[in-house]
């Protein structure tokens, strides 16, 4: 592609790592990453985490730094053969041809330093390959032909299959922070070489906040919706008119996912379902929904709420609030608003009860005023003969009409004899 014809996002990737923003735990000077690069450690390893927080970019600077052969592919559209193609040029990568620097076939497969060179192969929604591709992805990760870079949006530890896990380091890369992403607005709108210095604009702060939140922490999203502002509208001063515009919006109340705001709101929202305020809890969710919040995020809240505070009340509202997290992650907006607003009314309009919750934090509490009592000999089980003649699983019987303990026996440790946590719903 050529670069001149790419979009901003493309054109703004860092080319070194002093150049990447965000994540400073992991390349910040005492960050594990920067560390692996700077004692060319690198090895096989996962990132995790959400669109545009800098998973692509990082993988491309370390293969870079490390002077490796980078390959990328995608595990939505690519399979078996793009990845046995790979792994042909890295088997021969990994091959030293001959001794003289001044051969080609030598210096095409070595480093600066005279090593073999490294393969690194980059896999983007590595979570969409199936449990086949990993597979046969694995044997070349294993022996160290691949060093594999793979980058989900999802939970590895679903996703990816346990060997892979195994060998791999998993590490989180968080959303970026309006400060980063602040700086690399102000990155853009100087770069006369990469980004749109040449046309000499600024945006205001308001703008500059408003196209933040649309773009909900992801720097791609951002970038391109800001080349839009600059290269399409006239204005000298990027302008929150401009933004809305672009993002077909006409929203543009105060809604910061990281600020005070987002908590006040998700707060006000979940009090207002509590105190079963239907209207209440219907706006702030609205409020959440037009400010761009993660429905995800929105569905998460009601599960919780689900349990801790209508439980056993209304039971069924835990299997309510579960398929709304299902179908926002099924559907996505702008659709999914219509489950979340059918959750929320349920759940606001539910009966109340804490009776379960609250009975969990009162057997907590004993948990952790006697840690260590011995469970009682009848509730243990008797594999051998050992265990039955020291008295395990003696008075405890499944026989018909009688499954439990002998009368009279109590099924918590001795000290916590007579403990009631669970106190009755009323009816």
């Amino acid at each position: 592609m050529n670069p001149h014809h790419a979009n901003l996002a493309f054109r703004m990737r860092p080319q070194t790592l002093d150049d990447y923003v965000g994540q400073e735990q992991l390349v910040g000077k005492s960050g594990i990453i920067r560390k692996m690069i700077e004692n060319q450690t690198v090895s096989s390893m996962l990132f995790w985490g959400p669109p545009g927080s800098g998973k692509t970019t990082l993988a491309y600077l370390i293969a870079k730094s490390v002077k490796a052969d980078f390959h990328a592919l995608s595990g939505v559209t690519s399979g078996k053969k793009d990845l046995m193609e790979i792994v042909t040029q890295a088997q021969k990568n990994s091959v030293i041809l001959g001794r003289s620097k001044s051969d080609d076939s030598r210096i095409s497969t070595m480093n600066d330093s005279g090593q073999a060179r490294k393969t690194i192969l980059f896999i983007d929604e590595i979570h969409r390959w199936n449990k086949a591709q990993q597979d046969t992805l694995l044997p070349y990760v294993e022996n160290g032909t691949i060093i594999l870079i793979g980058a989900t949006t999802e939970n590895p530890s679903f996703e990816i299959i346990s060997a892979l896990l195994s060998r791999s380091r998993i590490f989180v890369l968080q959303s970026l922070g309006k400060k980063e992403l602040q700086t690399i607005i102000q990155k853009a709108l100087t770069d006369k070489k990469n980004g749109v210095g040449e046309y000499k604009k600024n945006i205001s702060s308001d703008a500059e906040e408003l196209l933040i939140r649309l773009s909900g922490g992801d720097a791609r999203i951002m970038l391109n919706a800001l080349e839009m502002a600059v290269t399409t509208y006239k204005e000298k001063e990027i302008k929150p008119e401009t933004i809305k515009d672009i993002f077909q919006t006409k929203s543009a109340g105060l809604y910061d996912k990281k600020a005070d705001e987002h908590y006040n709101i998700i707060s006000a929202f979940i009090k207002s379902m509590r105190a079963s305020n239907v209207d209440a809890a219907l706006y702030y969710l609205a409020r959440m929904i037009e400010g761009g919040e993660d429905p995800k995020f929105i569905a998460r809240r009601m599960v919780i709420f689900a349990s801790e505070d209508v439980g056993m009340a209304q039971p069924t509202a835990i299997v309510v609030a579960n398929e709304v997290f299902k179908a926002c992650e099924t559907i996505g907006y702008p659709e999914c608003a219509i489950n979340l607003a059918h959750g929320t009314a349920y759940l606001a309009l539910a009966k109340k009860s804490r009776a379960a919750v609250d009975a969990f934090a009162r057997a907590r509490e004993d948990v952790i005023n006697f840690p260590n009592e011995p469970v009682p000999l009848h509730l243990r089980n008797a594999p051998t003969k050992l265990m039955k003649e020291l008295g395990y699983a003696k008075d405890y019987s499944w026989q018909e009409g009688n499954v439990g303990a002998k009368e009279g026996l109590s099924y918590l440790p001795e000290k916590l004899k007579g403990r009631r946590y669970y106190e009755e719903v009323k009816k």
